[in-house]
């Protein structure tokens, strides 16, 4: 048998026991609401229309002059989102490119106007009766005719002050004078095509700069730097070194290739003025 101590003591442990299992049931009751709320908590968010994931949000971005654009991180968002620098940098590469490749085809075509020329000059200007007669068979636009006129011009000049001057001497001078006109007609616009292809790689990074700068300040006011957060407006502005290499690349391309077709012109033309200058040399002694 037990003694009426060690019956006390049963006693008191199992209403201890009865008294803790309790307490902790109270505990779990009132916990249980809260968990349900703060699972229900996001639910509610997500039924408020908040972007749940980077591909909800970029299904479709509305810019603020209502257009919608179904991809935030095109030309059409950098143009829409873009702020006064932004455009006007934007334009002026769309004019330097614009402006190169207007170059580089007027002077392909004046060139080729140019070899047409001197195809005919060489056909029957050298078997014509007289320089006169062979400077007339000649297109009025052509450039050896400029240069047959200024040489009979030199030729019959040829007197007063200008006849102490050697005849040589004074015609070489002024074909000299002629082909270097033409030489420089060649070369009119080419400066455009060295100026884009040398500037419009820094005209691009500064936008790049400028756009990676406005990037920053949104995501630091925002608070979220979170790669949807960072692509998009980072996307945008390297796009801008994107069409500076663009724009520049062609430029430097035609400016080389137009260089190398002006050699070969030019030395048709300088042959052609070195012939005409012994045909005057010539005929100056009969």
């Amino acid at each position: 048998m037990r003694t009426p101590i060690q019956l006390t003591l049963v006693s008191l442990s199992l209403s201890t026991a009865l008294l803790s299992g309790a307490a902790w049931a109270n505990t779990s009751t009132a916990a249980s609401p809260a968990a349900s709320a703060a699972v229900a908590a996001p639910a509610t968010t997500a039924t408020l229309g908040t972007p749940t994931s980077p591909a909800t949000a970029a299904a479709s971005t509305t810019v603020p002059n209502g257009e919608v654009i179904d991809n935030p991180y095109g030309l059409g968002a950098l143009w829409a989102q873009g702020d006064a620098v932004a455009k006007i940098t934007l334009l002026i590469l769309v004019l330097m490119s614009v402006g190169s490749w207007y170059v580089i085809f007027t002077k392909f075509l004046e060139q080729s106007r140019m070899r047409k020329h001197g195809q005919a000059a060489q056909g029957d200007f050298w078997t014509a009766a007289s320089l006169r007669q062979a400077a007339d068979g000649l297109d009025a636009a052509s450039p050896y005719r400029f240069i047959v006129e200024k040489g009979l011009e030199s030729a019959n000049r040829h007197e007063g002050l200008l006849s102490a001057v050697d005849f040589n001497t004074w015609v070489s001078m002024s074909l000299q004078r002629a082909l270097s006109t033409i030489q420089s007609r060649l070369q009119d616009g080419l400066a455009v095509l060295a100026t884009v292809g040398s500037t419009a790689p820094f005209v691009g990074l500064f936008g790049t700069v400028w756009g990676i700068y406005h990037a920053l300040v949104k995501i630091g006011m925002s608070g979220q730097a979170s790669i949807d957060k960072v692509a998009g407006p980072v996307g945008e502005a390297l796009i801008m070194t994107a069409i500076g290499l663009a724009v520049a690349v062609p430029a430097v391309l035609g400016y080389n290739w137009l260089v190398r077709r002006n050699k070969a012109v030019m030395e048709e033309v300088n042959a052609f003025g070195a012939d005409l200058h012994a045909v005057l040399l010539s005929s100056a002694k009969k």
